[in-house]
């Protein structure tokens, strides 16, 4: 089976439900096989059936697929008793529907088939997925990572047990989920710069919450009474976890904050070590198989990564940028005194705007423009000067 090939779903279906058969688990155990097969921590390394064959390896991508699609079956034949295969994917492309709809995109309608039911599937999920390898072809607000997947498959729950449009849960569930883990990044006592870029690219990967501010954020901003059913517990805490286990230590300042949202969750002590032993074991074991935790910090490799790309487009762009840059004596005087020292606030806003005005002249740069793309203009504003001396040299100051 190719999860990236057209049908994948028709044809992994049933295995899958002859698995569910076979090894008969309540939801808690589905979660459990899903943290240990990375799915919650947005970095997939097995699948629930682990069908993979040798001769077709998959890819994180494609196991994340899998996994995203097992998790939401499951959930809907742990709902609906007596349910159908066929009901299954109409249920789960509804929600979808519904979720597109309700937050201003095209319908998504029900196919005239099952097999054009499958195919409708196959889309919307390839949709959901995010990765970091395509990175400049993606939109900026989805790029850190995938574990906000998850949220996906509770609110799918809420949806059918309830019957009500997902969205107003999704949001609350979101909301509460991005306000703990701002608060475990800004933990730790001794941040680096990778530490502040990371906290900037997770506020621009939620989905459903616009107006969510992090300044002065609290604990007792949480609604921990929205938060009632143990997986929603489990995964907030989780979440949490990995956020404090970035560089992989805990040390006693994040230590006392983890004891203080077990209990703003009402997660007992056991839970609350089960988590955090699950979260280092799977760093751990899987840190040199997967690009993601190679480094120290992961959103180490997404800057770095990122510092490549950004140093092709300046070099794909290098007459134009230098005849549109040079055109603005100011720009091009803050560009060269930021090689020598650190610009002023107001200095750096002059060079923002006058950079995204270039960027907009300039259709290659136009990624710079799209939701999150303006945390990435450091490192444009660091290769310029490197890249391009002798635009720059004459106008430093010693």
């Amino acid at each position: 089976m190719n999860p990236s090939a057209l049908g994948w779903i028709k044809k992994h279906l049933p295995y899958l439900l002859q698995f569910m058969d076979t090894h008969p688990m309540d939801e808690e155990e589905m979660y459990r096989q899903l943290r240990q097969n990375g799915f919650i921590y947005g970095t997939s390394i097995k699948t629930l059936c682990d069908e993979e064959s040798e001769q077709l390896k998959w890819t994180e991508e494609e196991k994340t697929k899998i996994n995203l699609f097992d998790a939401l079956t499951f959930t809907y034949f742990d709902c609906i008793e007596n349910g159908s295969a066929t009901d299954c994917i109409k249920s789960i492309i509804s929600f979808y529907s519904h979720l597109n709809k309700n937050q201003g995109g095209p319908p998504i309608k029900l196919g005239s088939s099952t097999d054009a039911n499958y195919r409708i599937l196959e889309k919307i999920i390839t949709e959901r997925i995010q990765t970091n390898e395509p990175l400049f072809k993606k939109n900026f607000s989805h790029i850190i990572t995938n574990a906000l997947l998850f949220l996906d498959v509770l609110s799918f729950d809420h949806y059918l047990i309830s019957g009500e449009d997902p969205l107003p849960y999704a949001v609350c569930l979101e909301k509460n989920l991005t306000q703990i883990v701002w608060l475990a990044l800004r933990q730790k006592e001794n941040k680096d710069h990778y530490n502040e870029l990371l906290i900037k690219l997770f506020e621009s990967s939620i989905r459903y919450n616009t107006t969510i501010k992090s300044d002065n954020l609290t604990l007792e901003d949480i609604q921990s009474n929205v938060v009632s059913q143990p997986l929603e517990q489990l995964y907030l805490l989780d979440l949490c976890a990995l956020s404090l286990f970035d560089d992989e230590q805990i040390d006693a300042h994040e230590q006392i904050f983890m004891n203080e949202i077990s209990q703003k969750l009402h997660i007992t002590e056991t839970e609350k070590e089960t988590s955090l032993s699950a979260v280092g074991h799977f760093i751990s074991e899987h840190k040199e198989d997967i690009a993601y935790l190679n480094y120290s910090n992961p959103v180490k490799h997404f800057y770095n990564q990122t510092t490549r790309t950004v140093s092709t487009l300046i070099l794909r762009n290098k007459k134009r940028l230098i005849k549109e840059i040079t055109q603005s004596k100011d720009l091009v005087i803050l560009l060269g005194n930021s090689t020598v020292r650190d610009l002023s606030d107001d200095e750096k806003k002059v060079v923002k705007n006058q950079l995204l005005d270039i960027c907009k002249t300039i259709p290659s740069l136009a990624i710079f423009l799209l939701p999150g793309g303006t945390i990435l203009l450091p490192i444009l504003m660091k290769f310029i000067p490197t890249l391009l001396p002798s635009a720059f040299n004459e106008n430093q100051v010693d």
